[in-house]
């Protein structure tokens, strides 16, 4: 439906110029205002569990063609709308009831926040009629969501719905993006107004582009600094994938011959083998480099609070968010700006200078020694034998089994701390990680989203046992939508990265408090629910059994038991805590 207009028809007019009677108004329902606002947006998929305060919603969705994707649980939904952002760009949208179902999607929501991702979620309310009379399930929805989010509000009128829905998604693109929410009262979803009488957007006429480049200055700044720089290094942090600045992120470093850590959802702009690819020297290089430059990733515990970089290096920053620019940590240069505008600009500055790509051979050429060094270090790990099944071994056999196609997520504390060394994701957008909140149980919501947003992708999950256990139930799900994907637990029936922790701190007697879970055979469980289901215990059956599970053509878990007593070495730093 186009955009409302005011004034009369020609069928209105025709009426009364002979003398007959005005035909009745069209009307619109609340909850199809909703979906008409989401299909403007360009919301294809909605992900929900049921409740009586929402349904007109799913009614407007039937209409519009929306996809109603139906979860067991709340945290499922939210989760699975911040990965729907994350893989296709666009906006995701979680729907949910009132009460128990809004504050059940909290920690997506708040999920969402930390990692900057766009999404809209939607909760029912009580009528506007029963207004602190002690409605079923009613909660103060906006106060709660109002920390956590970009944008909180009730709508208060129907014809107001998609007006609102339209102005939530705006601010979720405002700076970094993040997310919103909207509660709507019951009576106000399900009753309905004439269609002149709402404010229906049209789609691409209120939002205005947020890509900006940057001040001018600053870029011609940032490209002297490189040009002249003997040993730069540059960190591509999520912004990088959110902003889709894949090309220029590349171009930049292969052009000024500059070395390139990833993180996040930046991890993939760069491939494996790729000479300006480097990982495991990047704290070496942040404490010998003279120019460093860290891109949509905030001094936060992952960079030590700014800390890790060398105090004698010259830094600088580029962000979306003013706000996050010099956060815990002074900086030499700020730029404000979408990472692909600016890191072109750059490029293109550095163009019209003697950039010095020749001189820095050297600088990469010692990076490239203590790669090889910590590498080779590492290797026995990989190729062990042991039994119980070495960490290392495990996501090595991953590594080995991705394609260029394979999206990768991981979920869980210690046995991702493993992967996050060396899993190497093959093409950019293709590493999904919870983010800066840590938050556990993401796996299946983001295997839901990914593989449901893009069919044509592998989707390889490994999870903790713990981690697992915490959504694990939405298996089914992906078994109902029959979206197959190859699922890894690797099970040491603990919660490790805190046993770790809690054995350092308090002595072995008491290690295993509040941490240790049971022997749960998860292949077992795939296959109660439909799905394709493994045990390994031998190291040389991994890649077999991931080729297996690839083959069924069925959401899969491969049920690995891995040693109990192996620390990954950011567990046994606890990094996370320092």
């Amino acid at each position: 439906m186009a955009p409302a207009t005011t004034g009369t028809t020609a069928g209105e007019e025709a009426a009364r110029s002979e003398g007959g009677t005005e035909s009745a108004p069209e009307m619109i329902s609340g909850g199809h205002l909703v979906a008409k606002a989401l299909k403007a947006e360009g919301v294809d998929t909605i992900f929900t569990l049921c409740g009586g305060h929402i349904i007109d919603i799913y009614d407007g969705c039937v209409d519009e063609g929306i996809e109603v994707i139906d979860v067991r649980h709340e945290q499922v939904a939210a989760h699975a709308a911040d990965g729907y952002a994350r893989v296709t760009g666009r906006p995701g949208c979680a729907v949910v009831t009132a009460g128990p179902g809004t504050t059940d999607a909290v920690t997506g929501v708040a999920n969402a926040l930390r990692a900057e991702s766009p999404m809209l979620l939607i909760g029912g309310q009580g009528a506007l009629t029963q207004h602190k009379m002690g409605s079923l399930q009613d909660l103060p929805h906006v106060d709660m969501m109002a920390p956590i989010t970009k944008f909180a509000a009730t709508v208060p009128h129907t014809a107001r719905a998609a007006d609102l829905v339209s102005m939530a998604f705006r601010e979720c693109f405002h700076g970094a993006p993040g997310p919103s929410f909207l509660e709507i009262p019951r009576d106000v979803l399900d009753a309905s107004v004439p269609v002149e009488q709402a404010r229906i957007p049209g789609p691409g006429r209120y939002r205005a582009s947020t890509r900006g480049a940057g001040d001018p200055a600053d870029v011609e700044r940032l490209a002297d600094l490189l040009v002249h720089a003997k040993k730069p290094a540059i960190l591509l942090g999520s912004q990088v994938w959110t902003t889709r600045a894949t090309e220029p992120a590349a171009e930049l470093v292969r052009t000024l011959n500059v070395p390139a850590y990833m993180n996040g959802a930046g991890r993939g702009t760069l491939p494996p083998g790729d000479p300006h690819h480097f990982q495991l020297s990047r704290r070496y290089a942040f404490t010998n480099a003279d120019v460093i430059v860290i891109v949509g990733t905030p001094f936060d515990f992952r960079m030590g609070y700014g800390k890790r970089l060398s105090p004698d290096a010259t830094v600088v920053q580029i962000d979306l968010d003013y706000r996050t620019v010099g956060k815990n940590r002074d900086i030499d240069l700020g730029i404000v700006g979408d990472a692909g505008q600016v890191l072109a600009a750059v490029t293109e500055a550095a163009a019209r200078r003697d950039n010095g790509a020749v001189s820095r051979k050297p600088w990469l050429e010692e990076l490239r020694a203590v790669e090889e060094k910590a590498y080779r270090k590492r290797l026995p790990l990989q190729h062990s034998d042991a039994n119980p099944i070495h960490p290392y071994r495990l996501v090595h056999e991953i590594n080995e089994f991705l394609t260029e196609d394979s999206i990768y997520i991981g979920d869980g504390g210690d046995i991702v701390t493993f992967s996050g060394q060396v899993v190497q994701p093959k093409s950019p957008g293709h590493w999904m990680d919870p983010g800066p909140l840590g938050t556990l149980g993401v796996g299946i919501p983001f295997v839901l989203a990914a593989k449901h947003a893009r069919p044509d992708k592998e989707v390889v999950a490994l999870f903790g046992d713990g981690a697992f256990s915490l959504t694990g139930w939405d298996f089914e799900t992906l078994v109902r939508f029959d979206l197959p994907f190859v699922g890894i637990v690797g099970n040491n029936s603990s919660m490790n990265q805190i046993r770790y922790g809690q054995a350092a701190k308090y002595g072995l007697p008491r290690e295993r408090v509040g941490n240790t879970l049971g022997d749960v055979r998860y292949d077992e469980f795939a296959r109660m629910l439909g799905g394709y289901g493994e045990e390994v215990r031998d190291p040389a059956d991994i890649a077999p059994a991931l080729r297996r599970a690839r083959e069924s053509g069925k959401p899969s878990l491969i049920n690995v038991w891995v040693d109990p007593d192996v620390y990954a070495p950011g567990t046994m730093n606890q990094t996370m805590y320092k």
